[in-house]
């Protein structure tokens, strides 16, 4: 029996071990809105077939997390996918082998009230970092957490711009 308590502290104590090197491995990248906004950009872009550090993708997330993207049908019914971080990246981990991805945020609007903060994020992707032209835009609506310590990506709900539905000028740079 006491052995057995004694696999079981070591475990626990490897756990939490392995938990702090992350949280100071990762800190920063959590310590503020816009870190963790840019980090999580960042951590989802590379070329073809380049590995993600998906160990930092995970650490922005909350387990319960959301990731929602919308989908229009060909009825033109739009529907939601709504996966947890592990789902996407299953989901992902294939596309990036076969398609370089870039995605940048090009505006953010951001209200917070207490320790929750909601943000559209507009985007803009590419296929390679050089492009000049994105393939794609559309806009992120991110929730986030401060519980305190650090901040956490609880939801993002997104929708790319189409030809029928443009981003709106509020939520684009202003040109100069």
């Amino acid at each position: 029996m006491a052995r057995l308590f004694l696999i079981v502290c070591s475990l626990v104590l490897s756990v939490s071990s392995v938990r702090a090197q992350e949280n100071e491995k990762y800190a920063i990248k959590v310590a503020s809105e816009d870190a963790i906004i840019e980090t999580l950009y960042a951590v989802i872009s590379g070329e073809k077939g380049e590995e993600r550090n998906w160990e930092l993708f995970r650490y922005l997330f909350k387990p319960e997390s959301r990731l929602i993207p919308t989908v229009k049908g060909p009825d033109g019914v739009y529907n939601t996918q709504p996966m947890i971080p592990e789902d996407y990246i299953k989901a992902a981990t294939d596309w990036f082998e076969t398609t370089g991805f870039y995605e940048k945020e090009i505006f953010r609007k951001s209200e917070s009230f207490g320790n929750i903060t909601h943000l559209f994020s507009t985007y803009e992707s590419f296929r390679n970092k050089d492009d000049k032209e994105p393939f794609m835009r559309g806009i992120n609506s991110i929730q986030l957490l401060n519980d305190g310590d650090r901040w956490w990506v609880i939801t993002i709900y997104w929708t790319p711009e189409t030809e029928s539905n443009p981003i709106p000028a509020q939520y684009l740079p202003k040109s100069n």
